[in-house]
């Protein structure tokens, strides 16, 4: 009788449970056990935190990749990767084992979307979907070398000796922070990397600094180029652009707490030459990060398809306002994020923003922005035909409670949007928007009322919330 695919994996998963309750003989077994057991092997040795099974795997592995995916092990998370890391096959001497380890790219990131290895359909091509393409150090780029050289008969196996190691790749997202457990973590990858002798390349596309300081010591180890998201906090506008001189192939690049003298200095211009140059743009996030009256300069030199922009903390007036409703951006946003900048009381080019993102728009967020009900009702028919909206969010901002009864109505009739975050009306504080004056027995019959309405209209899809709950 022939099992279906569940009843394989459920069989593969109590198997590979059932050696991991005897590591060393789970260890000494690698090298006889079928191919088709080494996934839920891995995975349930992941989640258990079985350190030496998991170096012992990896040296091993019989597929090109290996991705931890949808894994999450919380207390053991570094310990695991660590154990993966040093199981990594990097010297000549290490090869060893009956069975050859074919691993060439270890993707260390996390990603919910990704399966553990490769399908059998992928493993066709030489290598997996999520390989490094920049770098020059890459296996894709070292491999193109060779190939190159073949084809030339620039040497050959008699007078050019192959080398005895194998370029592989290490995929990680790297946070650079105070915390000690990470930072040993960095260190550790660094001496791993020292110890290959140029056989293995670190690929980070994901880069958060917390700390400028911290960059420099691993610095040395990265190649910036690799790097399509990054996160700066704290840093002066100067550092920023010497990353950003290395960083061309940028999707996505927030900056917070970034400080700069004046627009007119050099450092604020050579900021706006670097970020033209970004032609891979989607996603800019600028918080703490004056733009008043500026805001010109910075669309200008943005790409035209930009999907996602946050501007909060940014001080922005209404010519800056004027210039983002009028910009070639705003009809292709998605995500647009205004918190925490005042909204003018002359709110046309607010509602003639919304008119030209009302196509696209999926998530909107216009916290603490002084929004009042005159500019809300001026605004809501705007706002009503933002058809693909699916998330808003307006928390504290002075609204009574039959503007936001109005809002709810015209709402309800965008079936997209199930998520909206509301300002607790004024009439609920004793004094506006002060926490210890908020009257609770006054929301709860708000909240009651807001929940009626959504079901006499049928949109009990629909969560309404407010930030004290």
């Amino acid at each position: 009788m022939k099992m279906d695919r569940h009843t394989t994996a459920t069989l593969l998963e109590t198997a590979a449970k059932s050696l991991l309750s005897n590591e060393l003989a789970a260890i000494h077994a690698l090298g006889e056990i079928p191919r088709d057991l080494f996934v839920p092997l891995f995975n349930a040795a992941f989640l258990g935190g079985h350190k030496k099974i998991l170096k012992a795997i990896v040296g091993v592995w019989p597929f090109r990749c290996l991705h931890i995916g949808r894994l999450n092990a919380q207390e053991k998370y570094y310990d695991n990767l660590e154990a993966m890391v040093d199981g990594l096959q990097i010297l000549p001497a290490q090869k060893s084992s009956s069975r050859g380890p074919k691993l060439r790219i270890l993707d260390l990131r996390h990603d919910p979307d990704c399966e553990t290895t490769c399908s059998e359909i992928r493993t066709t091509f030489p290598f997996c979907f999520q390989s490094c393409i920049y770098s020059q150090d890459s296996i894709l780029k070292t491999e193109e070398a060779k190939h190159r050289v073949r084809c030339l008969g620039i040497g050959n196996s008699e007078s050019q000796p192959q080398s005895a190691q194998e370029p592989m790749e290490l995929l990680v997202d790297i946070s650079l922070n105070s915390v000690m457990r990470t930072q040993r973590f960095h260190s550790f990858l660094c001496r791993k990397v020292q110890q290959s002798c140029g056989s293995l390349h670190l690929c980070c596309r994901d880069l958060q600094i917390n700390k400028m300081s911290a960059l420099r010591r691993i610095l040395q180890f990265l190649d910036l180029g690799c790097i399509d998201h990054l996160e700066v906090n704290q840093a002066y506008l100067s550092e920023v652009i010497t990353l950003l001189a290395q960083m061309i192939h940028l999707n996505s690049l927030s900056l917070s707490n970034v400080p700069f003298k004046t627009y007119r200095r050099r450092n604020f211009r050579s900021f706006l030459i670097w970020l033209r140059r970004l032609d891979n743009l989607q996603e800019l996030s600028l918080s703490f990060f004056c733009l008043t009256d500026q805001l010109h300069k910075l669309l200008r030199v943005l790409p035209g398809q930009l999907d996602t922009l946050y501007l909060s903390f940014c001080g922005l007036s209404l010519r800056d306002f004027t210039v983002l409703s009028q910009s070639s951006q705003a009809t292709h946003l998605r995500v647009l994020n205004l918190s925490n900048n005042q909204i003018p009381e002359v709110s046309e080019p607010f509602q003639i923003l919304l008119e030209k993102v009302s196509g696209t728009l999926q998530h909107l967020e216009i916290n603490n922005c002084v929004i009042t009900d005159s500019i809300l009702s001026a605004v809501l028919p705007a706002l009503s035909h933002c058809s693909h909206l699916r998330v808003l969010s307006f928390a504290f901002n002075p609204i009574t409670m039959s503007v936001l009864q109005s809002l709810l109505q015209h709402l309800t009739a965008l079936t997209n949007l199930k998520h909206v975050i509301y300002p607790v009306p004024v009439h609920c504080y004793d004094e506006w928007n002060f926490q210890d004056s908020l009257d609770r027995q006054k929301l709860a019959e708000v909240q009651a009322q807001l929940k009626v309405m959504l079901q006499v209209v049928h949109r009990d899809d629909m969560n309404w919330t407010t930030c004290s709950e």
